[in-house]
């Protein structure tokens, strides 16, 4: 059992969220895409379908098959190759109980731990040795961790999201406005960071119960930045105190454009300055929003692709958005202009080049 002492449990969940990420991102546009131009899922394709049809169904299935995603990457980080296949093959039966995310997740854990085991303490004879990455480990660690999923983690999990869904369809308003206001806070003030990914697994696990609202706070949040940044430009005027300089000018010359697809690594320029000032300023803002977000009921029923997921809200809840994160970028701008010092406009900082030096042939020697 000692294989199990250094086990960690977030080194392997942030894992899985390092691989699914892309995955979410590029199912999110496909969806978003496919539907804004009228797509729909495709039922039977021998009965004609459209290009929008075939962008919607694409993003469906990247978003459906998530649970079995997690489960064999979080498979794979515990017990390297020999966890994929049962990764795979269990997650599919998470899939298949409709345990969802959390479902995904266990099995994952499940599946990986029983491989690792299997591998550290089981000892095959010689002729055996070359059936064990091809037959054994994966077909024994598979039928063991799937009757794990069917007979003891499948029915407690079920009630778990039934209860923890029923919780959150009941919410009084005080209650959307601290929920969305500590999401909010969380899911901006480190940038993507750990903190931001741990957020995402929680409000993913939500979202794939149909439950849109926290991940939609999520999305926003992501956004809330590059647009508070963008908004402090004008405020600066207004405010006559000079907060940017001219290399933070042209750095938001691609941040903000970057924003509306909900990428904030192109503020880091400007973050990295005064990453606690920043901090502060992103967070007020971020659970502005958030609280107002969570309030409205605002619901991307896709869980990523920034602005592109206001089209796929329900009702007015897309103007909603939009308005709710107006207010949040205009709270980080209102206090990032306040709360730091004021710079020079014109001053840029200066890099020395180098002229590469020709390489002289001549000089080479080859021992």
């Amino acid at each position: 059992m000692g294989v199990l002492k250094d086990l960690g449990f977030k080194r392997h969940l942030m894992t899985a969220i390092s691989f699914f990420l892309p995955i979410i991102c590029a199912a999110g546009f496909l969806l978003a895409i496919g539907n804004i131009m009228g797509g729909a899922s495709i039922a039977d394709f021998s009965k004609g379908f459209s290009f929008a049809d075939t962008m919607t169904t694409m993003g469906g299935y990247g978003l459906g098959y998530l649970p079995i995603v997690v489960s064999t990457a979080i498979a794979y980080s515990i017990a390297d190759k020999p966890g994929i296949a049962p990764g795979l093959i269990v997650g599919f039966v998470a899939h298949g109980i409709n345990t969802g995310f959390i479902g995904g997740i266990a099995s994952g854990f499940v599946v990986g731990i029983i491989t690792l085991l299997f591998y550290a303490n089981v000892k095959v004879p010689k002729w055996m040795e070359g059936l064990m990455p091809t037959l054994i480990v994966p077909f024994v660690s598979s039928f063991l961790g799937g009757m794990v999923m069917y007979y003891v983690l499948g029915t407690p999990i079920n009630y778990l999201v039934s209860l923890l869904t029923n919780y959150l369809n009941h919410l009084d308003s005080s209650q959307l406005l601290i929920y969305g206001l500590i999401i909010g806070v969380l899911a901006s003030i480190d940038y993507g960071g750990p903190i931001n990914k741990t957020v995402f697994a929680v409000v993913f696990a939500m979202f794939s119960e149909n439950i849109y609202a926290p991940l939609t706070v999520l999305i926003g949040a992501s956004m809330i930045t590059p647009f508070g940044y963008g908004l402090a430009l004008i405020l600066q005027k207004i405010f006559k105190k000079n907060v940017f300089d001219k290399q933070d000018i042209e750095t938001l010359k691609s941040a903000i454009p970057m924003g509306f697809c909900q990428i904030t690594e192109g503020c880091f320029p400007i973050i990295f300055k005064n990453w606690l000032k920043n901090m502060i300023a992103t967070g007020i803002g971020g659970g502005i929003f958030g609280a107002l977000s969570m309030f409205w009921g605002c619901d991307s029923h896709i869980p990523a692709s920034g602005m592109f997921a206001v089209p796929t809200m329900t009702g007015n809840r897309g103007f909603l958005f939009v308005i709710a994160l107006i207010i949040g970028s205009l709270a980080q701008a209102i206090v990032f202009v306040l709360i730091m010092k004021p710079v020079n406009p014109n001053e840029m900082a200066e890099f020395e080049e180098k002229e590469e030096e020709d390489i002289e042939f001549g000089d080479l020697k080859i021992s």
